[in-house]
């Protein structure tokens, strides 16, 4: 097939890394696909900017704001200038502004494979326990908080320490009421409305990473339990597994939901219980750990939106182990001078 140009966001690949590099890692892996990937960055200082043996070309984007008016007019001049084929978004914030535009892009050559506005309310905070019952876990007792005035009975009812959540980002465990109210502030300032407060729960920290066609069908899964995280509790090392309750519930959230792309559920195991603390639409910082393991599935996103064959094998090995490591980059300045003067690199 002729060379396909794929645009991926999420560069920064430092403390809290951004799924892109692992993305663009995998899809560089399927020799099939010809792929020249253009890096979508926010900031001149994302570290995908400078991988230039993963990322070809870079792009500094407006932020996805308001309308996303400016953030698609981006979009366009890239196709223009460049070409571009294909998107796949990689940041939560993202997601709403590509669904909205799917069709427009896709009308000017720019292909996507996203879940529909409907589906992407489902993984909300707010919604999980309906998910929770309907794919077999369970929820940790959780309050959706809509005023300050609400918040001293959530956490009498559910008790110390207990997590505070965005209804999009950044989760933090609160100890005391003035933590609380503190994080909750922070928040509603950043987010704004709802806030969710979640009982914090002990235990294996459990997450699957998957990809729906759209049509209940499963095109992958591969299940870890993290073994270490950062302080932002980001994987740092965790080994692959095979929980079948986690796997199960993973193949029924896709089915029951018709859920189209990429997405994670973040779990806890404890004892005979699973409980359900989150769902990300997208792929994960470790999804190339999958990769690794033999589900590429960024690869099978873009052969199934092509229509080229799918790889039919779903198994992977458990006990495989996934270190996250750092290392020091040396470059020329003048990419970087690029990439703020011009907005692109190189």
């Amino acid at each position: 097939m002729d060379k396909l140009i794929v645009g991926v966001s999420g560069l920064n690949a430092a403390d809290n890394p951004g799924p892109g590099i692992g993305v663009a890692r995998s899809l560089r892996e399927d020799a099939e696909l010809h792929v020249e990937i253009v890096g979508l960055a926010y900031d001149a200082m994302e570290p995908g900017i400078y991988l230039d043996w993963v990322v070809d070309k870079s792009y500094v984007m407006p932020y996805p704001l308001g309308g996303g008016e400016a953030y698609i007019a981006r979009l366009l001049h890239i196709k223009q200038t460049h070409g571009l084929d294909y998107v796949i978004p990689n940041l939560d914030a993202e997601l709403p502004l590509f669904i909205q535009y799917a069709k427009a892009l896709n009308d000017n050559g720019i292909r996507t494979f996203l879940p529909s506005m409907e589906q992407f309310r489902v993984r909300g905070k707010d919604k999980l326990d309906e998910v929770a019952r309907k794919a077999g876990l369970r929820l940790p007792r959780t309050k959706v908080i809509t005023s300050p005035e609400t918040i001293a009975a959530a956490v009498e009812e559910i008790g110390l320490p207990v997590m505070v959540k965005g209804i999009f980002y950044k989760a933090y465990r609160a100890a005391t009421m003035g933590e609380v109210f503190q994080r909750h502030g922070e928040l509603v300032a950043e987010w704004g409305y709802p806030v969710i407060l979640q009982e914090v729960v002990a235990g294996d920290e459990l997450n699957v990473v998957g990809l729906g066609d759209g049509e209940g069908g499963t095109l992958g899964l591969v299940g870890i339990k993290k073994i270490m995280v950062t302080a932002l509790g980001k994987i740092w090392t965790g080994v692959t597994i095979k929980h079948d309750r986690m796997l199960a519930a993973a193949q029924a959230f896709i089915a029951e939901y018709k859920w189209r792309g990429p997405f994670e559920l973040e779990c806890m195991a404890k004892g005979d219980d699973v409980y359900l603390i989150e769902i990300n639409p997208r792929f994960p910082a470790w999804s190339y750990f999958a990769t690794g393991v033999g589900i590429n599935l960024p690869s099978r996103m873009l052969r199934r939106s092509l229509g080229m064959p799918v790889p039919a094998a779903l198994d992977y090995p458990a006990g495989k182990l996934f270190v996250r490591y750092s290392f020091e980059l040396v470059t020329d300045m003048d990419l970087f001078q690029k990439a703020v003067t011009r907005g692109e690199a190189p």
